[in-house]
């Protein structure tokens, strides 16, 4: 086995965004939030993958690497990826010869990331403990930023839009891949009873924690429609935004440029 990854952290978040945040339902302060965001991934770490092959039926293998043949990285490219905790959307990439970068607020996830990858033996990730509303990196230094399944969870998804498109090049490429409001009819009905009964009860089944799984449908809920979201990446200072809807858009890969 090769030797496990060293993981290097950044500064911690000193200020805050405003009065109120959505915690799944509930309105609670941003570094309420911040906190119990923390928790809910330091207890579903060691299962997340296996939770989520289970809750998407492996499809979210299969939009990983659709995600992943969109990106394009590039041998010798630079590219970040927020919140990629467990490794799997960094994997591909380092497949494709980048340099890549996996950054996550929460040590638990980087932790079975690192573990991952010397399973594997790869070497050439860097991991970093960051806080993608207040990166500690300098501006211009990648080629692209990635980011799948993590945006909802930030406090402050403009600020972490806005640091995106700062650590970027010029050219620098945005891609995000997130769950969405599907608009197929029939379809949207029979996935919100999924989600909202069943996913839970998997959750405790498989991870022991139904409250944590129950907030990540929470969050999928009270996350803003495609439209929305394609908007705010553009007042984050990208162009040529666009959305990509699958099964309707019960998720979307979003995508922008930094020119």
């Amino acid at each position: 086995m090769a030797a496990k990854p060293r993981l290097s952290r950044s500064g911690e978040k000193d200020s805050h965004v405003s009065d109120t945040v959505s915690f799944g339902y509930e309105q609670v302060a941003p570094e309420e939030k911040t906190r119990r965001v923390g928790e809910v991934f330091r207890s579903v770490a060691k299962r997340y993958d296996i939770m989520n092959d289970l809750m998407s039926a492996g499809m979210h293998r299969v939009w990983k690497d659709d995600f992943v043949r969109l990106v394009n990285p590039r041998p010798g490219e630079d590219i970040l990826d927020m919140a990629g905790g467990t490794g799997d959307i960094a994997f591909r990439l380092a497949g494709g010869g980048a340099n890549v970068t996996v950054a996550d607020i929460n040590p638990a996830m980087l932790e079975v990331g690192m573990e991952r990858a010397a399973e594997r033996g790869l070497t050439s990730l860097i991991w970093r403990e960051e806080n993608a509303e207040t990166l500690s990196f300098p501006d211009r230094c990648f080629d692209a930023y990635t980011i799948a399944f993590g945006i909802r969870n930030v406090t402050d998804i403009p600020a972490a839009l806005k640091e995106a498109h700062r650590v970027l090049r010029f050219g620098g490429r945005f891609f995000c891949l997130e769950f969405s409001t599907t608009t197929w009819p029939g379809f949207a009905e029979v996935y919100d009873v999924y989600s909202e009964k069943l996913v839970p009860k998997i959750g405790e089944l498989v991870a022991k924690d139904a409250d944590s799984y129950r907030y990540l449908i929470e969050s999928i809920r009270r996350f803003p429609k495609m439209p929305y979201f394609a908007r705010m990446i553009g007042e984050a200072g990208f162009t040529q935004v666009k959305y990509r809807p699958i099964l309707g858009g019960a998720v979307a890969i979003h995508s922008g440029w930094k020119v």
